[in-house]
């Protein structure tokens, strides 16, 4: 138990400090950017297990457009991009699922996925994942250096 009230205040300020600092909202900004990845891969290995079915039109998440609208409305009176990142509210960049009705099917059973292009996307998709994932490490990583160092 910590005595010195000067000590544990000085603590609870510099913590509140890093809270409001936007150390982690760059995390959260990685964490939507994981879990969009992570819905990504599970869209694609479904559009895989349904390439045999006839009629199926493969299917894609948009987040792209989702965080750009985020980052839009957050940045609407900021032109720092950490202030705009603070700004972001996560809870509201979701990736919503749509049909791709754009891709023309050239089979005769109506079907529009690609084997081929959907493997290559699930790579592209699995070192995205990876990226991200790091990215959050050394942002934890930088945080806990952080906090040892003081």
């Amino acid at each position: 138990m910590i005595t010195d009230d000067g000590i544990l205040s000085d603590f609870i300020k510099e913590e509140n400090d890093m809270f409001n600092s936007g150390a982690y909202s760059y995390v959260d900004l990685l964490t939507s950017a994981a879990d969009y990845s992570w819905r990504r891969s599970e869209v694609l290995n479904n559009n895989m297990s349904n390439v045999d079915t006839p009629g199926y039109k493969r299917q894609e998440l948009s987040f792209e457009s989702v965080l750009s609208d985020a980052v839009e409305r957050a940045g609407s009176s900021s032109r720092n991009l950490t202030q705009t990142v603070r700004n972001i509210d996560f809870n509201c960049v979701r990736p919503t699922i749509y049909t791709d009705d754009a891709n023309l099917s050239y089979r005769l059973d109506g079907n529009n996925v690609d084997i081929d292009t959907e493997q290559v996307e699930l790579a592209s998709n699995q070192l995205y994942y990876n990226g991200v994932i790091d990215g959050i490490n050394q942002n934890f990583s930088r945080i806990r250096t952080a906090l040892t160092t003081t």
